[in-house]
């Protein structure tokens, strides 16, 4: 996440309450003066322009304040003193320079300060796997009746839900993907969104390296009801055991979602259709029929979560469903295309053992085509990484899933390894591991052909997605 900006004038702040908000010192500048577009990157600044100067592990932003001053930054946050050099440059250049403790503090008192004076609820959505496209799903039911806001990309974490909530224009309801990777972010994130309601899609191993287990997962996921009121609205998916041992809130309403029965919002006689589900979404004793856009059974539970969100804001069940089935997924997540005869499942954004599962069972279903599985390490699963890289392949063995299996890393090569392990006399996969990227890329080339299924599934740092457009190419047809 780079920056976030403002369209309408009528969304400038004046140098006076960013102080307000913050609690900073003018260095220098004017208090009357007027920005409307936040960057934290250095290459992007242009006219209105509040730089914050970030402090990272390997680069502090602050040595970058010259620059942006010299590039026509309205304001600067500084938590450092001014050097004389840099004071003459600021007041030259007339630029506002407002001293704070912590610039990313400063950058989350200012959306909060913000927050506070936006009269729209928000719908923070959390969870180990299926956040974004989950939050996607709910911002396509509620538009069948509001004027919806939704988190950008991925810009989901302490940094980038202040971005996000600070280029919210004239919405009617926000939905906002709430991200965490260590202790005490979430709270940090929940007291800035304040969210009306709030979706937890499940409890899985990603951030296992930094939060050590399922249940440090699972409770800090939780603390997204820290900064909702009473009265509010917390649906977690009841197919999710670990999930509902979580603790609810005093005062917050809590409704549940999935295939179990007795969960408020469930599905009844589900089937697959060219891969994507239809269903009778049942919510709360209102029932209306569903087809998804979308492919994946696992696909069912986001939607039911975002039907549930839509009723309880008095959304039409049927004009709600009539969006989820426009919804054509996001970008490297799980989209079907289909090129030259070769069907492309592109999932490359990111992994976890849920995910890579759902990934192979959409290749599974595959059966009239060759079906090429393309996977990667999936990353941050910590001293566990190993035997759930091992547990994936001995499951895609015993499915018979896919005729090829190549992969890319260490991990990865586990997989593999445990697959080969477990494969029978009736089951001989052609495998390969590759160590680096150009070489899978070139095996790829030569082995594809009209015909073939081929799913493309690791962590975004394997670069999988370039993989993905390479296949996909510019004349890509989507095919659901």
């Amino acid at each position: 996440m780079r920056s976030a900006r403002w369209e309408s004038e009528m969304r400038a702040l004046r140098i006076d309450e960013i102080r307000e908000a913050t609690g900073g010192e003018l260095l220098c500048g004017r208090e009357e003066e007027k920005i409307s577009y936040i960057s934290i990157d250095s290459r992007d600044v242009k006219e209105g322009t509040l730089f914050v100067p970030l402090v990272g592990e390997r680069v502090d932003a602050h040595r970058f304040l010259e620059q942006v001053i010299a590039a026509g930054a309205k304001a600067v946050f500084t938590a450092e003193n001014l050097t004389e050099a840099q004071h003459e440059v600021a007041a030259e250049a007339g630029t506002a320079v407002i001293r704070v403790p912590d610039t990313l503090r400063a950058l989350q008192a200012l959306a909060g300060w913000l927050r506070s004076r936006l009269l729209l609820p928000l719908i923070g959505v959390t969870g180990s796997v299926g956040k974004t496209t989950t939050r996607e799903m709910i911002a396509a039911a509620l538009s069948a009746k509001y004027r919806v806001f939704k988190t950008k990309a991925n810009h989901n974490s302490q940094i980038g839900v202040p971005l996000t909530l600070l280029d919210i224009e004239d919405e009617e309801i926000g939905v906002i993907e709430m991200g965490i990777s260590r202790p005490g972010e979430m709270h940090i994130i929940s007291e800035l969104v304040r969210p009306a309601a709030a979706v937890v899609t499940n409890i899985g191993t990603a951030h296992l390296m930094e939060l050590g287990s399922r249940e440090n997962i699972r409770d800090e996921k939780l603390k997204i009801q820290d900064g909702m009121q009473k009265d509010a609205l917390l649906f977690r998916n009841a197919d999710d055991a670990m999930l509902l041992s979580g603790q609810v809130r005093d005062g917050i309403t809590a409704r549940t979602y999935g295939l179990a029965e007795g969960a408020d919002c469930r599905a009844e006689n589900v089937g697959l259709v060219n891969g994507c589900a239809e269903f009778t979404a049942n919510i709360r004793g209102k029932r209306v029929a569903v087809k998804l856009g979308v492919p994946g059974e696992h696909q069912v539970l986001n939607a039911l979560a975002a039907l549930g969100v839509a009723e309880a804001y008095g959304v039409p069940l049927a004009g709600a469903a009539a969006e989820l089935e426009k919804f054509k997924g996001y970008r490297h997540r799980q989209q079907i295309f289909e090129r030259d005869g070769v069907l492309v499942i592109d999932d490359s954004y990111n992994a976890s053992p849920a995910s890579m599962r759902a990934a192979l069972s959409i290749l599974h279903e595959m059966k009239n085509r060759r079906r090429i599985a393309v996977l990667g390490d999936m990353k941050e699963l910590g001293e566990a990484e190993k035997e759930l890289h091992r547990e994936i392949g001995a499951e895609l063995a015993a499915a018979k899933g896919a005729e090829c299996l190549y992969t890319l890393g260490d991990l990865a090569a586990e997989l593999a390894a445990a697959c080969r392990e477990r494969c029978g006399a009736d089951y001989r996969p052609e495998l390969r591991c590759f160590s680096d990227r150009e070489s899978l890329f070139a095996a790829l080339k030569a082995l594809v052909k009209p015909g073939d299924a081929l799913l493309f599934k690791a962590s975004n740092s394997m670069r999988f997605s370039e993989l993905a457009d390479y296949f996909l190419g510019q004349g890509g047809q989507e095919a659901h």
